[in-house]
């Protein structure tokens, strides 16, 4: 396996763990941010329907901060890809002409 298809390999489980990591803390950041919700709906101050509300608001706020995380490292991933792409057209196209020059 190649320099550039090993490098390939590793942007992909960069990528993967990022997208995996940034799920695992927006379940999180979830949770920890319903427990004040709960404890103002316990004490009476909010609703059930209150409460329901602030909790799909403040899920839904935190959900396109988490989802433009996982689209950046997306497109993150696709640039190196392509840069990748690009060296590996850039060594062969080297190789070649080296060739040509040998041969002439």
């Amino acid at each position: 396996m190649g320099v550039l298809n090993k490098l390939e390999l590793l942007k992909d489980m960069v990528q993967e763990a990022v997208d995996k990591g940034a799920t695992t803390v927006e379940d999180v950041h979830r949770t920890i941010a319903e427990v004040p919700i709960e404890q103002l709906e316990r004490s009476g101050l909010l609703d059930a329907d209150e409460a329901q509300e602030k909790k799909e608001l403040h899920h839904r706020t935190v959900g396109t901060i988490y989802d433009a995380i996982r689209r950046i490292n997306g497109q993150v991933g696709e640039m190196a890809s392509e840069l990748f792409e690009a060296v590996e057209n850039g060594k062969t196209a080297s190789d070649r002409m080296d060739e040509k020059d040998s041969e002439g």
